[in-house]
């Protein structure tokens, strides 16, 4: 199933809706308080990304840029350019596929 992220609040409906489905109270979601869980649900905008990507990792959830057909050579010349400067490896690669992963610290 694919959601559109159109705002903060799309990505928190989607995450509320999966916590509901395998019933996980907000305080059981490891590495984030329940206020922080509960704003992401509501949607505000303010949220802290890395967080938002970490309760995202706990509960399953990928997300995914889509890059136009138009610019995707230019964008993974210019991704594998810029990997050697990052904390990030190329775990695997394909004309329409690039899955990147963080070097562990």
């Amino acid at each position: 199933m694919q959601i559109e992220v159109s705002s903060v609040e799309s990505v928190g409906v989607a995450i509320r809706a999966m916590r509901k489905v395998h019933s996980i109270r907000q305080d059981d979601v490891p590495g984030v308080s329940h206020m922080f869980l509960r704003d992401l649900e509501k949607g505000k905008d303010t949220v802290q990304f890395g967080l938002v990507l970490k309760v995202l990792d706990e509960l399953g959830i990928r997300m995914v840029l889509e890059v136009p057909e138009s610019q995707a050579y230019d964008l993974r010349q210019a991704v594998e350019h810029f990997l050697p400067k990052t904390n990030l490896i190329l775990i695997s690669s394909s004309e329409n596929n690039m899955v990147l992963k963080k070097v562990r610290e």
